[in-house]
């Protein structure tokens, strides 16, 4: 129901930052709740971040906290992730995800995704 497409990946050192945005299309974010997962090479896809409709309800998975940061502009129709700190083990294929309706934070409860940006953090 809802396009998605993941952008702002690329290579970064160890330490530094860099942001994704998804933006989305044929409808509106306002009523989704969004989400951002990882999944590396032989690893199934994980959590990383999520937040609700308006914005002001915010989750992030333990191996990110105070490092990531998730966020919306709802009027460009849009969802970012702030990676600072970067360390090599978060090197993934990062998915942005949308859901109607919040059910947890596992991959499944998630039915509409992006194709995904590649972050690679070297040492």
């Amino acid at each position: 129901q809802v396009q998605l497409v993941e952008s702002g990946g690329g290579l970064v050192q160890a330490g530094g930052s860099l942001r994704l945005s998804c933006a989305a299309s044929g409808r509106t974010l306002s009523t989704y709740f969004m989400a951002w997962f990882r999944q590396a090479p032989g690893k199934e896809r994980e959590f990383v971040a999520v937040n609700s409709w308006s914005g002001g309800s915010t989750y992030a998975a333990n191996v990110v906290k105070g490092r990531f940061t998730i966020s919306r502009d709802n009027a460009k129709n849009t969802v970012y992730l702030q990676m600072n700190s970067l360390k090599p083990e978060d090197t993934a294929v990062y998915y942005c995800a949308a859901t109607l309706k919040y059910g947890g934070t596992r991959a499944a409860d998630f039915g509409s995704w992006g194709q995904g940006t590649q972050v690679t953090v070297s040492s």
